[in-house]
């Protein structure tokens, strides 16, 4: 009984104890809520204070952004404008034409509001120059401590390091010729037209940018660089201190050293390529991307390239040197001993079966001294770039009637629409100029006898295109424009010249630039982007298969046209370039141009590809991804790549992958290159859902509808002065293409 009552007691005195814990638990917790809740209350308020003070802050942002790009704007406009302007209505007294000077001339980077100007040097097959093929390079005697100083000035400057290899680097050297320059005599005078590569051998050099002084040189550096690129303008004046010794290079020599070892190169590789017989069959422009695509490898002697029993996936073609094949065999007396079957040297090879499947490797093969060089190629660069090779060997491609086609895009006697051949110069009237830049002047003009009638004229100064010797790029891009008839190209319908100038009549396309609404706007979402890029494509992919490379895409080139879809305008840099061929001549626009074309090593329609990369992150982003203030500098963070740049966290991962594969070092790698053609950038997942029918029959409602009254609405432009700048009369009768007699 005791026991029991002592029981009920601890229990009884526990169940108070436990309520009182209760209690207290519940006073907390409802002082807790209380708590929270009053300071959810202030979080509240001080959420609305942070998101009035947000509204605040980008109502003010979006003021400023608004002021800004009317500051842009104007500034856009005075930039490229004369003070001396005077007005007329009449074409024949409204031909100024703004100069030509970015078509060839690079400016310091300006910021985005400033149009982008192309650059570009002579053309190889300027008829009044020497082709690169007939110009005979002179070689000057010098002796060893002039090569050396010279060679090590080459490879010691930033950028020359990476345009030369070895080879080239030699024949430069043997190429320089000596200048003596007295004290006080200018080397280089900023602002004037520069061509020669200069290396410093004896003396001291000052160089000035306006009347600063940046610093001297002594002997052995190298600089103007840039001008043996393309025509510039020099950047700063260089004077000689004292008496100076230079070693010159003249741009002629350079670029000839680069075309001809390029093209000495890439024939070799293709003839090393047909020895095999697995390849033999293939046609040229295979073999020629194939020839792009072999990497150079170095072995040192008794090194094992490939190891019997091994599976393997690269192909080897020997360069220089040579390899002993060898096999393990079992001697009488049941040990493994390896037995050299033969030798093989430069221009044969092994390791072809590899390009066709796994295999495992039926021998050794091992440099012998004092080393070897190889080109090589593995099996999934070959099936990328080349695809199935049997399929291959058997297809017929219809190379020779395109090739016949395209030839005739050089005769003068192109077709014309017959609503527009009876058009004369003096049946238009000037309603306003709706651009002035690198290319001249456009000015939109009117049909007397048909008000509603309405074209694009382009005016350039036939003086200074022979001045910078760009004839024969004016030639082709008539001969170009006049040739294509596509919804997403500017149409160009008849030419016409005078003694000082040159005319393109064009259809207007009313939408505005594509480059000043970017400029408005600040950056596109991935929907104007996506359309913008897929008019580029299907224009791009229209001029390859006419085998027309463009070379100077960029906002600045698109028009919209009154619906709102894209036109392809400017040609000035497009060419017809045989399949498989390459060309040399350094042009484009320097945030744009492809590594290939900065190195001096022959571009094709790869350098396209690359540029709808470049396209599309500057419209995502509203700048290029790869911009300096200065052109070489641009050019130097070109050449870092793809895989340097940063990209913003608001750009999809799809574009950016899209964007990484457009723009790969090697052109071989980059999508629309490869053996899935154009239709590679189509099918990729950034363009996943987009009615690629509908773009093409245009029933699509484009993201950017501008708004057209009718065919004289100028609106959507930005104002320029109608001016008149005179020009000297040029009479060489390089533009006889020109005349609207030969317009049939």
């Amino acid at each position: 009984m005791g026991s029991g009552s002592s029981s009920g007691f601890c229990h009884s005195g526990g169940k108070q104890e436990s309520d009182a814990d209760s209690f207290e638990m519940d006073l907390r917790v409802r002082e807790l809520e209380e708590r929270s809740s009053n300071l959810e209350s202030l979080l509240r308020e001080a959420e609305g204070h942070v998101a009035q003070m947000k509204k605040e802050v980008e109502a003010r942002d979006k003021k400023i952004d608004s002021l800004i790009r009317e500051v842009h704007k104007l500034k856009s406009v005075l930039e490229i404008t004369s003070n001396n302007a005077t007005h007329s209505n009449h074409v024949t007294n409204a031909v100024g034409s703004g100069d030509m000077n970015g078509s060839i001339i690079p400016t310091t980077l300006a910021p985005p509001t400033a149009k982008k100007q192309g650059v570009s040097g002579e053309s190889a097959t300027h008829p009044s120059a020497k082709g690169a093929h007939d110009y005979k390079l002179e070689k000057h005697e010098k002796d060893f401590r002039w090569k050396q100083l010279i060679k090590d000035a080459i490879l010691g400057n930033d950028f020359l390091q990476h345009l030369v290899t070895s080879s080239q680097v030699k024949e430069i050297v043997d190429c320089m010729y000596s200048k003596e320059v007295p004290a006080g005599s200018l080397v280089i005078r900023e602002g004037e037209p520069g061509r020669h590569l200069y290396v410093s051998a004896e003396g001291e050099l000052e160089v000035r940018k306006g009347d600063a002084v940046l610093g001297t040189m002594g002997p052995g550096k190298a600089f103007g660089e840039l001008a043996i690129l393309y025509n510039c303008t020099r950047t700063a004046t260089v004077k000689a201190v004292t008496d100076a010794l230079l070693w010159v290079l003249d741009r002629r020599a350079f670029q000839t050293i680069m075309m001809v070892t390029g093209i000495q190169r890439q024939e070799e590789n293709i003839n090393f390529l047909k020895s095999v017989p697995l390849l033999k069959n293939l046609n040229k422009e295979l073999l020629s991307k194939m020839a792009d695509v072999l990497e150079v490898d170095f072995y040192p002697a008794a090194e094992y390239i490939i190891r019997q029993g091994e599976t393997g996936d690269t192909f080897f073609i020997i360069s220089n040197g040579q390899v002993r094949v060898t096999q393990k065999v079992v001697t009488d007396d049941g040990l493994y001993a390896e037995e050299e079957i033969r030798c093989l040297g430069r221009g044969e090879y092994f390791g072809e079966q590899a390009l066709l499947r796994e295999e495992r490797r039926t021998a050794n093969v091992i440099a012998m001294d004092p080393g070897v060089e190889c080109l090589t190629l593995n099996r999934e660069s070959f099936n990328q770039l080349i695809g199935d090779l049997q399929e291959l060997q058997t297809k017929d491609y219809g190379d020779e009637d395109r090739m016949r086609r395209i030839s005739n895009l050089s005769s003068p006697s192109l077709s014309l629409d017959e609503e527009y051949k009876h058009i004369m110069l003096d049946d238009l009237d000037v309603l306003a100029t709706l651009g002035v830049g690198g290319f001249g002047r456009v000015q939109l003009v009117q049909y007397i006898y048909d008000k509603q009638k309405t074209f694009a004229l382009k005016i350039l100064k036939k003086v200074h295109i022979v001045e910078t010797q760009q004839q024969q790029h004016a030639l082709s891009e008539r001969a170009i424009m006049m040739s294509c008839k596509h919804p997403f190209i500017c149409r160009m319908y008849k030419t016409f010249r005078d003694d000082k100038y040159v005319f393109m009549l064009m259809e207007a396309c009313l939408g505005g630039e594509v480059w000043s609404i970017l400029r408005d706007k600040g950056n596109f979402d991935d929907c104007t982007t996506r359309f913008i890029t897929a008019c580029v494509t299907e224009a791009l992919e229209y001029l390859h298969k006419r085998n027309i490379i463009y070379r100077d895409l960029k906002p600045e080139n698109l028009l919209l046209d009154s619906q709102g879809y894209v036109k392809l305008v400017d040609f000035g840099f497009a060419k017809v370039l045989l399949s498989g061929r390459k060309t040399w001549t350094f042009c484009g626009t320097p945030e744009y141009v492809a590594p290939e074309i900065i190195l001096n090593r022959g571009h094709d329609k790869a350098v396209d590809f690359w540029a709808i990369g470049i396209m599309m992150y500057e419209l995502l982003t509203g700048t290029p991804p790869f911009c300096a203030f200065d052109p070489m500098k641009t050019y130097k963070i070109i050449l870092k790549g793809i895989d340097a740049l940063g990209f913003p966290n608001y750009i999809s991962k799809n574009a950016i992958s899209l964007m990484r594969r457009l723009c790969r070092d090697n052109p071989a790698e980059r999508l629309g290159y490869q053996k899935g053609g154009i239709t590679d950038i189509k099918k990729h997942k950034w363009f996943q859902g987009f009615d690629w029918d509908g773009l093409r029959n245009r029933s699509l409602t484009p993201p950017i509808v501008p708004k057209v009254k009718d065919s004289t609405d100028f609106s959507n432009f930005d104002v320029y002065p109608i001016m008149i700048e005179d020009s000297p009369p040029d009479f060489s009768g390089w533009d006889k293409d020109f005349d609207c007699s030969t317009n049939r």
